[in-house]
Parts: C-alpha cells; sequence; structure tokens
C-alpha cells in the first residue's frame, strides 16, 4: 500500500519554515536537498511535522529531526537494498537512517539509498498504471 498525498506540491514554504526552526533540522536539510533532485516529478509536503517527498502523490521519503538525533527515512524501505546496512527499523514497510552529530556519514550509500527510493516508488506507480 503506497502512502499517497493529493496535498503535494513542487515546492511547500512550511518545509523552508521547518528547516529553519533549529536544533538538527538544518542537519538533513542536504538530504531532502537531495531527495528533491532526484526529478522533476518530485513533490513534497510538511505531514505529521516533518518534511516529505513524493514522486508526484506517492510518499517515498522523509527527514525528521530529535533532541539527539535525526532520520533520513523511506516509506518502502523496507524493500531497499542496503549493501552498506545504513537502514533502521522493523516495521513492515518503512526504515530510517539516523544520523548523529558528530558522527560520520556515508555519504554515497545514503545518496544511493535516496535513489534507489526514488526509483522503487516510480516502478511501484508505473506497475499501478499511475
Amino acid at each position: 500500500m503506497l502512502m499517497q498525498f493529493p496535498g503535494a506540491v513542487r515546492r511547500d514554504p512550511a518545509i523552508e519554515a521547518w528547516f529553519a526552526g533549529g536544533g538538527l533540522r538544518p542537519f538533513v536539510q542536504p538530504w531532502f536537498a537531495t531527495m528533491r533532485g532526484c526529478g522533476a516529478d518530485v513533490r513534497e509536503l510538511l505531514h505529521d511535522g516533518h518534511p516529505i517527498a513524493c514522486v508526484g502523490e506517492a510518499a517515498f521519503g522523509y527527514v525528521d529531526a530529535f533532541a539527539g538525533h535525526a532520520n533520513v527515512g523511506f516509506f518502502m524501505g523496507s524493500e531497499l537494498d542496503d549493501p552498506a546496512g545504513l537502514l533502521l527499523g522493523t516495521g513492515k514497510r518503512m526504515r530510517h537512517v539516523k544520523l548523529r552529530w558528530g558522527e560520520a556519514i556515508d555519504q554515497a550509500a545514503l545518496t544511493a539509498l535516496v535513489a534507489a527510493a526514488y526509483r522503487d516508488m516510480k516502478r511501484r506507480l508505473k506497475a499501478k498504471g499511475a
């Protein structure tokens, strides 16, 4: 089942305000920019208090920030190939990568996960006939 957000738009000003909110939010801003850069069909919205990236209306990724860490998450992450072992979580579908200030980030592996999540959602939408 795909998470669909009919209210997703090309650029949501509420997301820029979210990133300006301080804490670790700016830490994940480059990863959301990576999601935005996946294709011309990427849309976004602020939902449940954090930025979500969609292929059209179908969510593929999100970012969130907490007091001690930040997450880069994927709605169908349980089905993504993760050779670097970055993905965490035990839910049926969603997985996330936990980022902590001062800890190294495998940028190549995380960039590959973002791209894979985008491609996977495009494939799912095509198979669905959307």
